[in-house]
């Protein structure tokens, strides 16, 4: 049963849980924004887990509670969820606005998310006399050129505000450095027969000479390139080519159809593991 709702640019979500909390409410707070849906689940006035397409708990949460437009609803009902989140509301609050403050500082520090940051040293010279919490050294293993900060935020599953501040810290000391790899290219369709066994992908040679001469890529030769568009990405064996036009990428026609890539399509690549 619906017993509350509105726009968030009438009422803050901040003001929204105080008033639950307040009246320790049971039940789930189902928020938009845009495309965008979130959910925190309300027990007796306290928030004990939060869900987005992209993130749960805490995490969640403090995302949620950023959001200033859209709208809100309350549903009374029985919350049955793991209590992922031990706040009380109070301190839920002061610490998403924490979050806030820290997204938007590491925001002006990094202003492009699409970068791959590369570490200058390696350990212990690279962490050396800095202050980087024990929970957060798994971040570094991350730190190798070839991911850019929104995988490793992804893949490793600790948060955006933790491995920005991990690398901004990095950063100040100049330790690390911001690598743009990327290229943007023309999908073409290539015949069958112009690939040698066990390549995948055809592309201009003079973007090889571009990346080995760029952070780590020069220390092995370049199997594989990343290739990314908006719909997805995929990982695919590269061949070098002399005299290839060098803002388009060669397929074939089979693997084009596989990966759902029409032609003439500008994806992004880059050197992978």
């Amino acid at each position: 049963m619906s017993t509350l709702r509105g726009k968030l640019q009438s009422i803050s979500l901040v003001d929204v849980l105080q008033l639950l909390h307040a009246n320790r409410k049971t039940g789930e707070l189902l928020v938009t924004r845009g495309k965008q849906h979130g959910v925190l689940y309300v027990l007796n006035g306290e928030v004990v887990h939060a869900e987005t397409a992209k993130a749960q708990g805490e995490t969640a949460a403090f995302d949620i509670l950023e959001w200033d437009q859209g709208g809100f609803e309350f549903v009374t009902t029985p919350v049955k969820t793991p209590a992922s989140i031990k706040r009380s509301v109070p301190d839920l609050l002061m610490e998403a606005a924490r979050t806030t403050d820290s997204r938007k500082h590491l925001a002006g520090i990094f202003t492009d998310l699409n970068l791959a940051p590369w570490p200058t040293l390696k350990d212990p010279q690279l962490t050396k006399d800095l202050r980087i919490f024990p929970e957060d050294r798994p971040i570094l293993g991350f730190l190798d050129g070839y991911h850019t900060f929104n995988e490793i935020i992804t893949d490793s599953g600790l948060g955006d505000v933790a491995v920005l501040q991990v690398c901004a810290t990095l950063h100040a000391a100049g330790r690390l450095a911001l690598l743009k790899p990327t290229v943007s290219v023309a999908v073409t369709a290539a015949r069958t027969g112009f690939f040698k066994k066990g390549e995948q992908v055809k592309v201009a040679k003079i973007h090889e000479a571009h990346w080995l001469a760029m952070g780590p890529y020069g220390a092995n030769p370049i199997g594989h390139v990343r290739i990314v568009w908006p719909r997805g990405s995929v990982l695919a064996e590269v061949q070098f080519v002399k005299g290839m036009a060098d803002q388009t990428i060669g397929i074939s026609r089979e693997l084009m159809q596989s990966w759902e890539l029409p032609e003439g399509i500008f994806v992004g690549i880059r050197p992978a593991l």
